[in-house]
C-alpha cells in the first residue's frame, strides 16, 4: 500500500512537470509570433503624402532693409535782426507758403530809422536840385555843387541801407511747409542768427536706409523702390524711387546711405517713423525652388524629402535667396524630383509612402 502512494506522487510530479514544459513552449511561440507580427507590421506600414513635382521657375532676389523717415524740407528759419519780437503770425501746425511773413522783430525802431534817412535824402536832394539851377544861371561855383552831389550820394546811400535794415525786421518763409516749432513768443528778445521757427516739407518723404557694402552694387538713382511704414497697420506698400546713392561709406558702419523718396500727400507719413525699404537686386530666371514649410531641420541640418519609386529619399540641400513662401535650392535638389510637401515631418529614408 505505501508503495502504491509513493508511485503515485512520483507520477503526479512527472504529469506537473510536462505540463510547466507545454506551457512554456505555448508562450514561447505566442512570443515569437507577436514579434514576427510586430516586425512584419513595421515593414509594410506607409505613410500618405503629398508631392510637388519640382521645375525651374523664376524668382526675384529682393533686398529689404530698414531706414528712418525724413521731411523732404526742414529748414530752420533764423532772426536776421537783434530786437524785440513785435509779432509772429502763424503758430505751430500752420501751413505756410514760401515768403510768407512769419514775424516782425524791431520793426518799429528801423521803421523810424528809414523815415530819417528817407528825410535826409529828400533834403539833400531838394538842396542838390536847387544848386543845379544857380550853377546853371552862373551864380554860384562848381566846388559848391559838387559838394552838393557828394552830400546828395552819402544820403542816397545811408536810405538804402536804411531800407536794408528795416526788411531784414521782417522775416519770411522760405519754403512751402508746415511750422513745426516756434522757439520765440511775442514780445522776447531776439539776437540775430537764433532760431525763430522750424518748417518742414512733408508734401514727400525721404527714406534714409544704410546699405551694407555687398549689396550697394545693385542699387542706382532712379530704380524702383518699395516702402511700408511700420507705425502703419496696413503693411501698405508705397510705391518709391532711389534718389540718391552714396559714394563714400560711412567710416564707423561700413554701409552706404541711400535715399529713397516716396510721396505722402496725406500728410501721414511723419519724419522720424521707422521704415523697411525693399529693394530688386536681381532676377534669378531658372532657380529651383521649394516651399519653405517643406524644409525639415534634423539636428541643425536642412533636409529635403523627395519620393521615387514610392520610397523616400532624404536630401541634404542648401539654400540661396528666400521670395515670400518660396526658397531657392541651389545644392540636393533636381529638375524633375518629386518632392514631399505634405507628411514630411512623418517619413525618413528609405520608408515607403503613399501619395495622395
Amino acid at each position: 500500500m505505501k508503495k502504491g502512494r509513493i508511485i503515485y506522487r512520483r507520477l503526479g510530479l512527472f504529469l506537473a512537470l510536462i505540463f510547466l514544459a507545454l506551457a512554456a513552449g505555448g508562450c514561447d511561440r505566442r512570443e515569437s509570433r507577436a514579434e514576427a507580427e510586430s516586425e512584419k507590421g513595421t515593414t509594410t506600414r506607409t505613410v500618405r503624402v503629398s508631392i510637388e513635382e519640382v521645375s525651374p521657375r523664376p524668382i526675384l532676389d529682393i533686398l529689404i532693409l530698414p531706414g528712418e523717415t525724413e521731411a523732404w524740407e526742414d529748414v530752420r528759419v533764423p532772426s536776421d535782426m537783434v530786437g524785440k519780437v513785435e509779432w509772429i503770425g502763424p503758430s505751430e501746425g500752420d501751413e505756410v507758403k514760401k515768403g510768407d511773413l512769419i514775424s516782425k522783430v524791431h520793426a518799429s525802431s528801423l521803421k523810424a530809422a528809414l523815415d530819417q534817412a528817407q528825410a535826409a535824402f529828400d533834403l539833400a536832394d531838394q538842396v542838390y536840385r536847387r544848386r543845379v539851377e544857380l550853377f546853371d544861371k552862373k551864380l554860384i561855383a562848381k566846388e559848391e555843387l559838387d559838394r552838393s552831389s557828394t552830400e546828395r550820394s552819402v544820403a542816397e546811400g545811408d536810405l538804402k541801407m536804411a531800407r536794408v535794415e528795416y526788411q531784414r525786421g521782417f522775416i519770411h518763409s522760405p519754403i512751402d511747409g508746415v511750422v513745426n516749432h516756434l522757439f520765440v513768443d511775442q514780445g522776447e528778445f531776439i539776437a540775430r542768427g537764433e532760431p525763430l521757427a522750424d518748417i518742414v516739407n512733408v508734401d514727400r518723404i525721404k527714406v534714409n536706409v544704410d546699405v551694407p557694402e555687398m549689396d550697394v552694387r545693385y542699387l542706382d538713382k532712379g530704380q524702383d523702390a518699395f516702402v511700408r511704414i511700420d507705425a502703419f497697420a496696413d503693411d501698405k506698400r508705397i510705391p518709391g524711387k532711389v534718389d540718391f546713392v552714396a559714394y563714400k561709406a560711412d567710416p564707423s558702419t561700413k554701409t552706404f546711405n541711400v535715399k529713397v523718396i516716396i510721396p505722402n500727400p496725406e500728410h501721414s507719413i511723419r519724419p522720424g517713423m521707422i521704415a523697411r525699404a525693399a529693394f530688386m537686386r536681381r532676377v534669378i530666371p531658372d532657380a529651383l525652388t521649394a516651399p519653405l514649410f517643406a524644409l525639415v531641420d534634423r539636428g541643425g541640418e536642412r533636409l529635403l524629402y523627395v519620393e521615387k519609386d514610392g520610397v523616400v529619399e532624404a536630401r541634404t540641400v542648401s539654400i540661396g535667396v528666400i521670395q515670400g513662401d518660396r526658397v531657392q535650392i541651389t545644392e540636393g535638389l533636381e529638375s524633375g524630383d518629386h518632392l514631399i510637401v505634405k507628411g514630411q515631418n512623418d517619413v525618413e529614408e528609405g520608408m515607403r509612402v503613399e501619395v495622395n
